[in-house]
């Protein structure tokens, strides 16, 4: 897997996936940046939050699971002095659909929790990771 990363301006960068995608960063105003796009850390964030929100989605449709809808919050909390890493995180999954079976959905978290989410699964070493799971009507 390869990424490249270009600086545009200021504080501004492209991030060029090999897949063919790209993605804006920016950084904060008090360090340069306009606000222009997501910070990096908060893309480790949401990059956790797809990989995990992607192994879910999966196990469900396996299980022929009828859903309509899921979303992964992420909360963290970072160290108060540099290097600011994340010490805590927090996936929490909204999920919705017909007749949903909270053991599927259970089972579903804590399978990409414990065993097919590389990102959540890489930031558990070095920080407090946890899941939860709530079935939405």
């Amino acid at each position: 897997m390869k990424v490249t990363v270009k600086w545009l301006d200021e504080m501004t960068f492209v991030g060029e996936t090999e897949s063919g995608h790209a993605v804006v960063m920016d950084a904060a105003p008090d360090v340069g940046g306009h606000n222009l796009g997501a910070r990096p850390m908060e893309m480790l964030l949401l990059g956790t939050g797809g990989c995990s929100s992607i192994d879910v989605i999966h196990i469900l449709k396996k299980a022929r699971q009828a859903v309509s809808d899921c979303r992964c919050e992420v909360s963290a909390e970072r160290a108060a002095s540099d290097p600011k890493v994340f010490t805590r995180i927090h996936l929490h999954f909204v999920v919705s659909g017909q007749d949903l079976s909270e053991n599927h959905v259970r089972r579903a978290v804590e399978l990409s929790a414990q065993k097919y989410c590389s990102a959540s699964i890489m930031f558990a070493q070095i920080a407090e990771v946890s899941h939860s799971y709530e079935i939405s009507a």
